[in-house]
């Protein structure tokens, strides 16, 4: 039952480890029942990270998804009796063409999900080091506060043009703010911002992952906060889980604390993704080979995941 609805590898993301089929056999080990596969996107040249695609190009970062894809879907049936795993990617949502790359994609490849991300303010990245968070805080002005409230605008522009059926680390700009654990509920424009967000997801129908990565960087609580994730379970809204992992030792590690965040917040049950049969709970007309079933908290801790 325990699953992970985002992923990385080391074969084909510049800042991973292991290779994919690796990171496939871990999540069987520790008892995965779902597993999604979901590498990034190509970006543009000007968008490139500093020193891990230094030697690419726009072509051969494009060629690397396609490798990828093809080697997700090798794995998905050598490994089906084994372990239900799904194949997608996690976008990058940095400015308008980015919408035109990620439709591309999508027409391009028949995938089961895809994460919707924003890694980038003001189109610098603002989670891959300090450095360049603060590059991109002093574009906005100097402050954790405007960051924040740009991060969100960004984050909704992203929902409303892609409608994710995954949303990614949906606080992920606090990871190299000055106070990460800081509650949101100080600045009145933030919260604002982001219960816009909450609410439009809710309604569209869109699934919030408990993304335990943020646990490994130091933070108290996953992404999002608790004090959020009651917020959207006041709304109605829907919320799976995803290690993002980039490499067998991040495979669902944490989940334990995830757990614990699970239950501060109030929620009773957590989505995983399934082939489009039986009881499912949410489906997308753009994906019609898979849906959302659900599993009650009290079923999922019951699971042998947790005693390996």
């Amino acid at each position: 039952m325990p699953f992970s609805h985002h992923s990385h590898s080391g074969q084909f993301c510049g800042h991973a480890t292991n290779t994919l089929e690796e990171v496939v056999q871990d999540a069987i080990r520790k008892g995965m029942t779902t597993f999604c596969m979901t590498e990034h996107i190509h970006r543009e040249r000007l968008d490139f990270y500093p020193r891990e695609e230094e030697d690419h190009t726009p072509e051969t970062l494009e060629k690397l998804y396609d490798d990828f894809y093809h080697e997700a879907r090798r794995l998905q049936k050598a490994y089906a009796d084994k372990i239900q795993l799904f194949v997608g990617f996690e976008s990058e949502w940095i400015r308008d063409s980015s919408f035109g790359i990620i439709q591309r994609l999508l027409e391009k490849y028949p995938v089961d999900l895809f994460v919707g991300s924003v890694h980038h303010v003001y189109t610098v990245p603002i989670d891959y080091d300090t450095p360049l968070y603060h590059k991109a805080r002093d574009f906005g002005g100097g402050t954790d506060e405007q960051i924040f409230a740009d991060y969100f605008d960004a984050q909704h522009a992203m929902l409303q043009a892609l409608k994710p059926p995954v949303v990614g680390h949906f606080d992920l700009i606090r990871l190299k703010s000055d106070d990460p654990d800081k509650s949101f509920r100080i600045w009145p424009n933030v919260w604002e911002n982001f219960m816009r967000n909450l609410k439009f997801i809710a309604a569209y129908g869109g699934v919030l992952e408990l993304n335990s990565s943020s646990l490994r960087k130091g933070m108290s609580e996953a992404y999002p906060q608790v004090e959020v994730c009651k917020e959207f379970v006041a709304m109605g809204g829907r919320f799976t889980l995803s290690d993002d992992s980039h490499g067998v030792d991040q495979v669902g590690l944490n989940y334990g604390k995830v757990l614990d965040c699970i239950k501060k917040a109030g929620i009773t049950e957590i989505c995983y993704l399934a082939p489009a049969s039986g009881s499912i709970v949410i489906h997308d007309e753009r994906f019609p080979n898979v849906g959302w079933r659900t599993v009650s908290v009290p079923d999922l801790e019951f699971h042998g995941f947790w005693k390996k």
